[in-house]
C-alpha cells in the first residue's frame, strides 16, 4: 500500500455491529488471546484490565459504552491498545476489544464524508462518516478517556503495576 502526504492512515475495527475508524498514530499494539482481569464494581462496558508492557490497561467494549449494541464474539476477540492522549499519568493507555483483526486503511484527506443519516450520536462518538460507501464511526477518544477515568475513579482503581512502565 503506498502512502501519500494527502492521505491519513487509520485503522478500522469492528465494535458490535458498527465500524470504528481510529487514527493509526494512537495504536500501541494489537493483541489476541490475552488474559483479562475483572475490575469489580465497574460498568459492564469496562470489561476489565490487561497487563501490557508493565502497565495495567483498562479494556472497554465500545459498542456497550456507546449504547450502540453489544460486542460480537467471534472466536477469540482481538484487543487494540491505544495511547491515551489526555495527559492523565494514571491512564497512559486504554484498550478496545474487537471481534475481527483490525484493518489498516489510507484515507484521502478529503475522502471522509459526513453520513447524512447521522441523527443523534452518543457522547463517545464524534461523528458518523462514509468511508468508501460504508458507514463508519469516528470515536471521540477524549470522551472515551474521560468515561474510563470516571469509572475507575469511582472504584478507587489502583494502577499499581503501571508505575514506571515504559512509555511509547
Amino acid at each position: 500500500m503506498s502512502y501519500h502526504n494527502d492521505e491519513v492512515r487509520g485503522v478500522v475495527i469492528q465494535a458490535g455491529i458498527e465500524r470504528l475508524l481510529l487514527p493509526n498514530a494512537t495504536i500501541g499494539e494489537v493483541l489476541s488471546k490475552v488474559p483479562v482481569e475483572a475490575i469489580p464494581n465497574t460498568p459492564g462496558w469496562l470489561v476489565g484490565q490487561i497487563d501490557w508492557q508493565g502497565w495495567k490497561v483498562p479494556l472497554i467494549a465500545f459498542a456497550s459504552l456507546s449504547g450502540l449494541g453489544e460486542e460480537l464474539s467471534i472466536g477469540h476477540n482481538k484487543i487494540v491498545v491505544l495511547k491515551a492522549l489526555g495527559g492523565n499519568e494514571r491512564l497512559p493507555y486504554f484498550a478496545i476489544q474487537t471481534a475481527v483483526f483490525p484493518q489498516l486503511v489510507s484515507v484521502p484527506r478529503d475522502g471522509l464524508l459526513a453520513d447524512a443519516a447521522e441523527g443523534e450520536l452518543p457522547e463517545v462518538v464524534r461523528m458518523r462518516v462514509l468511508l468508501g460507501k460504508r458507514s463508519t464511526l469516528l470515536p471521540d477518544l477524549d470522551a472515551v478517556e474521560r468515561k474510563v477515568m470516571e469509572a475507575l475513579d469511582a472504584v478507587n482503581w489502583n494502577d499499581s503495576g503501571s508505575q514506571g512502565g515504559p512509555r511509547a
